[in-house]
């Protein structure tokens, strides 16, 4: 089943997104968009995702409870999860990992929680956007305890980057997919690191407001729409 993608959004839970992303508002573009699944991945949270896949159901369209989340080391990793309660639960582990620097709306934004009809529920205090206690080296086996998948994001970016935190892959870490944002050249970076052979390429918008949900463009071939077929497909249960 060909299913056009987008597995790294932002909702108005990340300090850095806008108040406009939430979740009746991502979950709707991104079916204008034409996407058939998309991921919710806030910074170190999956607080917004139960709401999200609400919203979901509503429109039409697969979201997938994620978070992306920010290691030891400074790297940012896509977290996936094929089950909501999982997904909190890991959030929840994350969270305790976390210092409890307090956030500073006038500074950083704000960290709201919202339900499916887009009413605020909450904030966050802690700083979202802060490392968490978990390292890279041990987050695939952590991420998989939970029922989810991980990979690097943005790896061509010149921060927050696995790339540009270690400098290279450590041949030891074991990851089926990584991602690019959509103008970077995969050949070069195919080319350049002999770690990605065999590797799955992904390509996502990582959105902090409405308009940076681009239209459809790339996508996967999953069995069925399902987080249960995507998160399993990048584990590599499931053949191209």
């Amino acid at each position: 089943m060909k299913l056009y993608y987008d597995l790294h959004i932002h909702s108005c839970l990340s300090p850095c997104a806008d108040d406009d992303m939430t979740p009746w508002n991502l979950v709707n573009m991104a079916k204008i968009q034409g996407f058939d699944i998309i991921a919710l991945t806030d910074h170190n949270s999956t607080g917004n995702c139960r709401s999200a896949m609400k919203v979901g159901e509503i429109a039409g369209i697969t979201v997938v409870p994620g978070m992306e989340l920010c290691t030891s080391e400074e790297i940012h990793c896509v977290c996936l999860f094929d089950d909501i309660d999982k997904a909190e639960a890991f959030g929840e582990y994350v969270r305790s990992t976390m210092l409890p620097i307090k956030n500073r709306e006038e500074i950083f934004g704000q960290q709201l929680f919202m339900d499916e009809g887009d009413g605020v529920s909450g904030k966050e205090e802690i700083l979202l956007t802060v490392a968490s206690g978990i390292s890279i080296d041990g987050l695939p086996d952590l991420v998989n305890g939970y029922g989810g998948v991980c990979f690097p994001a943005h790896i061509d970016r010149n921060s927050y980057s696995v790339l540009s935190s270690l400098g290279d892959f450590p041949p030891e870490l074991r990851l089926n997919a990584f991602e690019l944002t959509p103008e970077a050249d995969e050949g070069f970076y195919f080319g350049k690191y002999e770690y990605l052979q065999g590797k799955k390429l992904l390509r996502s918008s990582d959105a902090h407001y409405l308009e940076n949900i681009r239209e459809r463009e790339f996508y996967l071939d999953l069995e069925e729409n399902s987080a249960r077929a995507l998160v399993g497909y990048l584990k590599g249960n499931i053949n191209e």
